[in-house]
């Protein structure tokens, strides 16, 4: 029975919250159970039978009826909690909470998996383990519209604008509060439905085949039908013939699978998978434990598509489970959608705190109104509303949803371009971004490779190259006979599938492959080989058949075939295949072996490898091409087929002969290399993470520009700790750079100048060199390297063989120093990486769009720079909104200030028309300017508490305040002015008039009317258009305003009714506004304050923020990027800069810290004469003192290899 035991607060126990330092509140509840071990083995001949398919979780009670079946237990008491969809069991051995993830918290070894685990659960096992394991199911529960809706009203601003429209309705300005309203309702309802669809796509696409019925091996050997959702680790279930979407992640005990992992690793490649190997009782040294990364061969993942299985006579093909629901693949997949670290954004932060500023503001003016009010003897209901009212004025309510309308403009101009956003937040902090990590497979390159000709060695020496092998000449040779039979392929429903390098090697050939049916198969004890043989035209001519022979005899002899007798698979640690196959009619068979170059000529006869082979092999590695050695070896008469199945592959492997090289290009998209440039050029790094092999993924690198032709390649090839070895990090280089005859080092690129003082974000040496790992590699870092970690993925350009929780940790390391980080990926592996990154794009429109906020209809990487343009412009429309936005809030503040001093007020049709007729209608135009056309290598500020924003703002409210105080005073000191009555003829005097005061004699109880108000209503509302234009700004982030026609519409028309009613007044406006007729002069004096307010505003904004100081000062501020070389200056450019360096220095401190870690990185390593490590060099990490954990202790050693 369960039950609530008490609340505790604790601090997080997973390592993706430990970042962030946050706590959480965790119910702990009390499980009763007859035991404390789910793999404890409980006496069960007393317990009755239960009935086959129960589902215990489908039961008010289980636990309960479970424990009256054992009531001779003693029930045990297991505290636990649920975070993020994974339950935390209390542990009293160590005296924490821990996760079960499944059969491997056992260490099982191989051969006790075969011995003990393979023959299955009994139904009282099953369901005892499923007290502790739950459920087999990933439930992805879409929350009420109701909890969705409480959940987004609750925010701050929103509460504010209650608060607002309540104060306005009490002071009777209904017409603002209703506009406020509804633009709060369309913008809350648009977010209800963007969050609820998101949900709802992510809960359609786990949900799918997630339950499936299933056939489950129960002890008695008898087999029962069950739904996925009652297995636990342990069962064992039988995988049927016609394939399955598995619903679990197991281990493969017999017979063989073919399985499409596209929803793991992107490679929409079917995987061949084996049983896992039993190395029996007397071989201990090969009988390790079992784990899921290491045995992946052998392993079946959850959401991965089972295409068809093979087997032997009379076996099954069974799996013994392994892990379930969110422990799984696919589970931990699901979770790093669900429940993503909170990915932070200076904006927003900034945001908050100049809002709080705004809010000191208003308590200023909130304290100055109520004394002034009391000093006046003001009724205490206009006291109590005036002086809320200054709060509203000073917080704008509509910032948020002017703040919405330059995202949601940038939402619509990428669906344009063909690129849609489920997360509109994100559009903003694109415009920041300054790394791109790129999955290569679909992305950066065609899915698969083409094979761009064979060179073949005879006698010791290589021929020239040909095209193809498809030759009638070649036919017959080892070299063909290697590539038609040195393959991992099959057929499914008649079309032959497999490993796209194998693939196109095979159909290079022209051959033809036949495979055994399965009833062909179930007719002998053991499987029938694949068969291959070459097409009939390709055959020499045929000899006419003499009338003695036998018409079989003559078909045999013609008959050219060759059965592939035993497959060695392609093993990345060993970088290498090997077949046996036997061509038909001979007795011997031959051994053909395919890899890597360097590793094939390794197992090679010295004398039957070319001696230019390296050379070679450089020359094709150079230009970017993948190549594969083939060699061959005539096997020994005595090796029959028995003796083949059991001989170890390292005796085949050895004494082969050296038979050519295969060139094959993994093609890179047409778009690639140019916006890879585009990308240099803009001083944004590119990163390259992929599931694909490392030698290939650098190849592509150095091909795509992503890694230039002189600079070289260090792999970093870690090793875990073993048999009391601490874990340890071989340096090598990948190959030789291009050598530069003549090139002296450059020492005084090391030199801290004056210019670096200030500029630090300058790199200061240059980059020649760049790393590369692999993901086991990346896991042995991550674990033993922390502090080292840091410094590779500072130039770590290509990330081989990565799984796809390792592609999220590194989006992970990345940020941690600082990077705003995007990732470009087009496969369901890359979902958790896309949803971690700022900015995540997705080329799928399949599994990886529900999780990436971005989604690209057109299949290439030209989408990323468009991403980053349009996010630029966006970001600074926001920047430019938000400045407006609380300078309009000033502006009013002044106004309403300057008249409380009088004991006047704006009009509520002056409020009207200033908030809704200026303020809106400019709001809603300014942020319609599009993205500038090319990436530039600026780029803009990542908060609003920066040097030039503060500068532009406080410079634009004191000039405001400035002229506004003015006209205030000026018009007071009016020879013509007095206290304004109806009856008041100050504008008599004045030939243009043709306002009569006796029309007006309404009653005017807030003292609205006065030369005051008029005065400071004009100049404001021309303050509002002129700081709209000064912060409208173009280049180099987005178009001009001048090509914004909206928005020029918009401030022609409302400076042409402004200088109209100024000077022409027509009555029924100036009744409506509640303004009074002024004397001509003082129009003409106002003229005057505004032109030279204008001019003052233009001023200071373009001339001394944006030459003088952005250029001298800010320019160090500016965040630049390391991993790119800045062209050298000229001499004339660098006496050009002379002037403002030495300005600059003197206006920066002396020795700067960059803002950024990545940048503070790069300078210690400029530095650092031990950095990049030496070839041939070893990092070994020192082992823990006691009490640390290898993560506490990351302090490292480098020793030189003898």
């Amino acid at each position: 029975m369960e039950k609530e035991d008490l609340k505790i607060v604790n601090k997080d126990e997973e390592d993706e919250m430990d970042e962030f330092k946050r706590w959480f509140l965790a119910k702990v509840r009390v499980m009763l159970a007859p035991g404390r071990n789910p793999f404890d083995s409980l006496e069960t001949q007393t317990t009755p039978p239960m009935a086959n398919g129960h589902s215990p979780h489908s039961s008010n009670s289980p636990t309960q009826e479970f424990n009256r079946k054992y009531a001779e237990y003693q029930p045990t008491q297991i505290r636990y909690f649920t975070l993020h969809s994974t339950k935390y069991y209390w542990s009293d051995e160590v005296q924490n909470f821990e996760v079960l993830t499944g059969l491997e918290d056992l260490e099982v070894t191989c051969s006790n998996i075969h011995s003990e685990h393979s023959t299955g659960l009994t139904s009282n096992q099953q369901e005892y383990r499923r007290l502790f394991f739950g459920v087999n199911e990933i439930a992805v529960k879409v929350p009420s519209v109701f909890k969705l809706l409480i959940k987004e009203v609750l925010n701050p601003f929103y509460i504010f604008q209650l608060f607002s429209v309540i104060l306005w309705s009490a002071d009777e300005y209904y017409y603002y509060a209703v506009a406020i309203v509804f633009m709060s309702v369309i913008s809350i309802a648009t977010s209800l439905y963007t969050i609820k669809k998101q949900y709802v796509m992510l809960h359609d696409m786990v949900a799918a085949h997630s339950i499936v019925r299933v056939s489950v091996c129960r002890a008695n050997n008898d087999i029962e039908e069950a739904l996925s959702t009652d297995l636990v680790p342990g069962d064992v279930m039988v995988i049927p013939s016609n394939g399955t979407i598995m619903p679990c992640d197991a281990v493969l005990v017999s017979g063989t699978c073919i399985v499409n992992e596209s929803m793991l690793t992107g490679e929409s490649v079917p995987v061949t998978k084996t049983n896992l190997p039993n190395p029996g009782e007397g071989d201990k040294e090969g009988d390790g434990a079992y784990s899921m990364e290491e045995h992946k061969r052998h392993t079946l993942f959850c959401g991965t598509h089972i295409i068809q299985t093979r087997f032997y006579s009379g076996e099954l093909v069974k799996a013994v489970v392994v892990r379930t629901g969110f422990s799984t693949a696919k589970g931990q997949l699901v979770r790093s959608i669900l429940y993503p670290k909170p990915t932070d954004f200076k904006l927003y932060r900034d945001a908050y705190l100049f809002l709080l500023c705004l809010v000191a503001i208003a308590g200023i003016g909130f304290v100055y109104s109520i004394v002034l009010s009391i000093m006046n003897k003001v009724p205490a209901k206009t006291i109590i509303i005036e002086s809320l009212d200054i709060i509203t004025i000073t917080v704008p309510p509509a910032l948020p949803a002017a703040m919405t309308a330059g995202i949601v403009y940038a939402q619509r101009r990428l669906k344009r371009i063909g690129i849609f956003c489920i997360s509109p937040q994100r559009i903003n902090i694109c415009g920041q971004l300054n790394l791109v990590c790129f999955d290569k497979t679909g992305t950066l390159t065609e899915d698969g490779l083409d094979l761009w000709g064979v060179q073949r060695v005879e006698n010791g020496s290589f021929h020239l190259s040909e095209e193809n092998a498809y030759k009638e000449s070649l036919v017959k040779s080892q070299f063909v006979a290697c590539m038609a039979t040195c393959h991992s392929l099959t057929k499914i429903d008649g079309q032959l599938s497999g490993d796209p390098l194998d693939l196109k090697m095979f159909e290079a050939t022209g051959w033809i492959l036949e495979e055994a049916t399965e009833e062909e198969t179930s007719l002998h004890d053991r499987i029938m080989p694949t068969v291959v043989r070459p097409p009939k035209q390709l055959m020499p001519p045929e000899p006419v058949m003499s009338p003695e022979q036998d018409m079989e005899l003559y078909d045999l002899s013609l008959a050219y075939e060759i059965g592939i007798v035993r497959q060695f698979p392609f093993s990345s640690a060993l970088q290498r295949m090997c077949v046996v196959a036997r061509l038909l009619g001979e007795k011997r068979m031959d051994a053909y072996l395919k890899g890597a170059p360097e590793v094939v000529a390794s197992l090679c006869k010295k004398d039957t490898v070319p001696e230019d082979f390296a050379d070679v092999l450089e020359d094709y590695t150079k230009q970017g091409f993948r190549v594969i050695a083939l060699a061959h070896r005539r096997l020994e008469s005595k090796l029959t087929w028995h003796k083949v199945q059991n001989v170890n592959r390292d005796q085949m492997e050895a004494n082969m002969e050296f038979l050519g090289l295969i060139i094959m290009q993994n093609k890179l998209k047409a778009e690639t290399a140019g916006v890879l440039e585009d990308l240099r050029r803009a001083h944004i790094r590119t990163v390259m993470v992929t599931g694909d092999n490392m030698l290939t993924a650098i190849s592509v690198a150095r091909d795509c520009g992503m890694i230039p032709p002189q600079d070289r390649v260090i792999i970093a090839d870690a090793l875990p700790s073993k048999d009391g070895q601490s874990a340890k990090i071989n340096w090598r280089y990948a190959d030789k750079p291009s050598k530069h005859v003549g090139k002296a080092p450059r020492l005084e690129e090391i030199e801290i100048s004056l210019e670096d003082v200030c500029h630090t974000d300058e790199p200061t040496s240059q980059d020649q060199y760049h790393f590369a790992m692999s993901g086991k590699s990346f896991a042995v870092i991550s674990e033993h390297f922390q502090d080292v970690l840091q410094k590779l993925v500072l130039r770590g350009t290509v990330f081989a063989r990565m799984a796809p929780d390792q592609k999220t940790q590194l989006i992970e390391a990345l940020q941690s120093v600082d990077y705003f980080v995007g990732m470009c990926g087009d496969g369901a592996n890359d979902c958790g990486a896309l949803k971690r990154a700022h900015g995540g794009i997705s080329l799928s429109e399949l599994e990886a769009s529900v999780a990436s906020p971005f989604t690209s209809r057109t299949p290439n990487i030209s989408c990323v720079p468009s991403l980053i343009r349009e996010g630029r412009a966006a970001l600074i429309t926001s920047f430019c909104v938000f400045k407006f936005m609380a300078l309009y809030s000033i502006i009013q503040y002044i106004s309403v200030t300057l008249l409380y001093s009088i004991l006047s007020n704006l009009g509520d049709f002056q409020f009207l028309f200033i908030d809704i007729a200026i303020i809106l209608l400019i709001v809603f135009t300014m942020s319609l300017n599009p993205a500038w056309k090319e990436l530039v290598s600026r780029r803009p500020p990542s908060g609003l508490i920066s040097g030039p924003l503060l500068f532009s703002v406080l410079t634009q409210i004191l000039i405001c305040l400035g002229f506004q105080t003015i006209a205030f005073l000026w018009v007071r000191h009016q020879a013509w002015y007095d206290i304004w009555t109806p009856e008041s003829d100050a504008c008599n005097s004045s030939p243009h008039a043709n306002f009569s005061p006796k029309h007006n004699s309404s009653e005017d109880d807030h003292n609205i009317k006065n030369y005051e108000n008029t005065s400071l209503f004009y100049v404001s509302s021309f303050q509002y258009l002129i700081v709209a234009i000064v912060f409208s700004k173009g280049k180099p982030f987005r178009q001009p305003s001048y090509k914004n026609w909206p928005f020029v519409v918009s401030c022609i028309g409302l400076y042409i009714f402004l200088f109209f009613i100024m000077f022409y007044p027509v009555s029924a406006i100036d009744e409506f506004l509640e303004i009074v007729c002024v004397p001509f002069e003082w129009r003409i004096a106002l003229f005057f304050i505004i032109v030279v307010n204008a001019a003052v505003s233009v001023l200071a904004e373009t001339l001394v923020l944006d030459v003088v100081l952005w250029k001298l000062v800010f320019s160090r501020d500016k965040q630049g990027s390391y991993g790119t070389t800045p062209a050298t200056p000229t001499t004339q450019g660098g006496i050009d800069l002379w002037g403002p360096k030495c300005l600059s220095w003197l206006c920066c401190r002396q020795r700067k810290v960059p803002k950024a870690l990545y940048m503070h990185l790069a300078q210690e390593l400029s530095v650092d004469p031990d950095w990049p490590p030496k070839p041939t060099t070893t990092t070994e990490a020192n082992p823990p003192p006691p009490g640390n954990t290898p993560e506490n202790c990351s302090s490292c050693q480098i020793l030189a290899n003898s």
